[in-house]
């Protein structure tokens, strides 16, 4: 893989990345010979998880980034030039996740969660685009319910679903521009991690399922391959999004869900 996928050289900033999916990312970029920024809201998390990359030998660092502040992009973007010299991928990956029925939703939750789900890929979009490269890659976070309709999932599913179509989007624009850039979409399943454990409750409390391992069993069920994904499965797909190998990707969606939603 390290020959395919190389993102040897290139200088690589990841949000949400203390842990889960955006460790996985940060790591497996690293790995492949990537400068890596790590950001994540958490500072000590960020820290720690960037501490342990560098005793592995990998150039990474790390910065405090809300990624819900405009003037804070700027900064961060800014932050890996000056560090690195150059902002050559872009892994939006900050998130979070409101379930819940659609009658019980509160505009409130409903707010927050297109806040950080979709404003944040528009304003890290804008603030890397102005200095990127042709060549350089943007690869956008969604989701499997932002593709298909799932039930307890409306605030998130929408939030994910603004994703898709704004990385389609912003790469149809570029490209028109002679810019260079590629954008694409990752949409997980149901992925072992604290979030992805969220969704088993959020069955509970819909009522879709009497218990935690009957939520698991259900999710298993309408899975072909059985079992809930794991984060370096995802992050596999985004280091091949990030390298040259995927060179004539952009404006696509690529579902990693062990073909729940096929």
């Amino acid at each position: 893989m390290d020959n395919f996928a190389s993102v040897e050289n290139k200088v690589a900033l990841v949000t949400g990345a203390a842990v889960g999916i955006g460790r996985a990312c940060a790591e497996i970029l690293a790995s492949g010979g990537a400068k890596v920024l790590l950001t994540d809201m958490n500072l000590d998390a960020v820290s720690a998880t960037t501490e342990e990359l560098n005793a592995k030998g990998y150039t990474v660092a790390c910065a405090e980034q809300n990624v819900t502040n405009q003037a804070r992009w700027s900064e961060i973007v800014e932050l890996c030039t000056k560090r690195f010299g150059a902002l050559d991928i872009l892994v939006n990956n900050a998130g979070i996740y409101v379930g819940g029925l659609v009658i019980n939703n509160t505009l409130e939750e409903v707010r927050r969660v297109q806040e950080v789900n979709v404003d944040s890929i528009y304003m890290g979009t804008q603030a890397a685009a102005r200095v990127m490269q042709p060549g350089s890659s943007i690869i956008n976070l969604s989701s499997v319910a932002g593709i298909k309709g799932l039930p307890g999932h409306s605030a998130y599913g929408a939030s994910k679903g603004a994703v898709r179509l704004y990385s389609k989007h912003s790469a149809i624009e570029f490209a028109r521009m002679g810019l260079g850039i590629r954008v694409n979409s990752v949409h997980p399943g149901v992925i072992a991690t604290a979030m992805g454990s969220q969704v088993y409750d959020d069955f509970v409390a819909c009522g879709m399922a009497n218990s935690i391992e009957e939520a698991q069993a259900q999710v298993a069920e309408l899975t072909p391959l059985g079992r809930e994904g794991q984060v370096e499965e995802v992050a596999s797909l985004v280091r091949f999004l990030a390298s040259d190998a995927s060179s004539y990707c952009t404006g696509s969606e690529f579902v990693v869900d062990g073909g729940a939603s096929a």
